[in-house]
């Protein structure tokens, strides 16, 4: 799957108010640009990814029924 389709899955599956689905495709983005960048680009845009995954914490408690 490529980030084309991750894209047109988020679409169809309103999946834009999923925050997590937002992460795999910025992880997708990432990993197809990746031989286009350097070494240390490609570790920050990774670093960033991760804290913001990391930032989505357990935010869905409670509502599991309604976002999964």
């Amino acid at each position: 799957m490529n980030s084309k389709d991750v894209a047109k899955y988020i679409e169809a599956t309103d999946g834009i108010s999923k925050p997590w689905l937002l992460v795999q495709l910025r992880l997708k983005k990432l990993q197809e640009r990746r031989s286009e960048i350097s070494s240390e680009e490609y570790m920050t845009e990774l670093a960033d990814i991760q804290q913001a995954l990391m930032n989505l914490g357990e935010w869905w408690l409670g509502i599991e029924d309604e976002v999964f």
